[in-house]
């Protein structure tokens, strides 16, 4: 996710209030009345209690909320990118597991306390980064996105404020690599200028949306860059010599990529050969982060007030769409969305404070964590979490 605002600009959204930085993309008033299904708010949101959960009817702000459902991981699975991207097991009795939803823990980029965090099912907190001694020395943390490793052992993470990207070890909760100059953005080799969507690979390296350097970069373990999408400093949508800002770049099964453009809020599928398959205009004011889904459609956010949740063909019909436009149900910037195995959607709803699982089939909320339009740090809190992941079974010791 890129450094974003309420109003659908690009900058800095640190919860110390960095100096804006515009890239000049004017936001679009798309009208998607006739092409998209209306949705309206959900009626109420589940509530947790304790290692299960009841639905209850919405009075002010819900708390963070858990279902305990036979459900399990989101899908799209990719050689190249992390293995959360796959479906888990299908649980039987509601009472079996307090993690059928997320077998292994749900990842949290909870940007503005500056910290990573790791959910069950039933809202409980099972791991945190950083650990004592976790940064390098002087450092800060502020990242917005973090994935697992198809290793099991590391999480990376992309730091758009401090300019880096972190290779985390889950167990000793340290920064064991870190690619770019802390707090220097540039575009001459080592360096990066706003980077977004890191993803790491099976093969060990990291693949990277440079955003104000309009490029896309495959990082070695050596911090060799190994390829490169885009030309630095040219920002046009010529697919695949240049790019327009992409915010995100997420690996595909067949080897290539899907790219975001914010700028003319467009979604790139680049086969593995580079040679593009498909560049279509998507009806948003701010794509962010889209994902392809297994039947070739795609799912993408609006990070916009109000937000939303679509899924496009590849040609940019509008299959379904989640855009309340009041209410609890309504979305403040989210950025990310991923389908989950039983066919939810795992959203995080960035200036409402919370990560939501919406249900297409119903268009309600069934599981919520973090209070609604409340940030806070405390356990049930998060303050703009700004992207997810679903852990597999066995990523966290003790859990799944």
């Amino acid at each position: 996710m890129s450094r974003r605002v309420r109003d659908g600009a690009h900058r800095d959204r640190s919860p110390r209030g960095r100096a804006i930085v515009a890239l000049g993309i004017a936001a679009m008033a798309v009208g998607l009345t006739g092409i998209a299904v209306t949705m309206s708010p959900p009626a109420h949101v589940p509530a947790a209690v304790g290692a299960a959960a009841v639905s209850q009817p919405i009075s002010g702000t819900p708390p963070d909320a858990a279902v305990v459902s036979p459900t399990a991981t989101s899908n799209g699975a990719s050689a190249r990118s992390t293995p959360s991207r796959v479906p888990g097991a299908s649980l039987g009795a509601r009472a079996a597991t307090v993690h059928a939803r997320f077998p292994g823990g749900l990842l949290i980029a909870d940007r503005g306390n500056g910290r990573l965090l790791v959910v069950t099912d039933a809202g409980h907190v099972v791991w945190t980064f950083p650990g004592p001694h976790g940064l390098p020395a002087g450092q800060r943390f502020s990242a917005d996105d973090a994935f697992i490793a198809p290793d099991g052992r590391t999480i990376v993470a992309n730091d758009e404020e401090h300019q880096v990207i972190d290779r985390i070890d889950i167990a000793t909760r340290r920064v064991t690599w870190q690619y770019g100059e802390y707090d220097r953005p540039g575009r001459s080799p080592g360096r990066l200028h706003t980077p977004d969507d890191a993803y790491p690979l099976a093969n060990g390296d990291i693949l990277v949306a440079d955003i104000r350097n309009c490029r896309i970069l495959e990082i070695a373990p050596s911090k060799r860059i190994v390829r490169q999408w885009g030309r630095a400093g040219v920002c046009s949508d010529h697919p695949p010599r240049t790019f327009a800002s992409p915010n995100g770049d997420t690996p595909l099964p067949d080897g290539g990529l899907l790219v975001t453009e914010i700028s003319g809020s467009r979604v790139v599928r680049l086969r593995a050969n580079g040679h593009v398959a498909f560049d279509v205009h998507l009806p948003v004011a701010y794509p962010s982060d889209a994902q392809l889904e297994r039947d070739g459609s795609i799912l993408v956010v609006d990070y916009s007030s109000p937000g939303a949740v679509l899924r496009l063909s590849p040609t940019g019909r509008v299959l379904w769409r989640y855009a309340p436009r009041k209410g609890t149900g309504a979305l403040d910037h989210p950025s990310l969305a991923i389908q989950l195995a039983d066919g939810t959607i795992a959203l995080n709803d960035d200036f409402r404070h919370r990560v939501l699982v919406i249900d297409p089939r119903t268009n309600r909320i069934v599981w919520q964590y973090g209070r609604t339009d409340r940030p806070g740090r405390r356990p049930g809190f998060l303050n703009i979490p700004d992207g997810i992941d679903v852990l597999p079974a066995g990523t966290i010791p003790g859990l799944g």
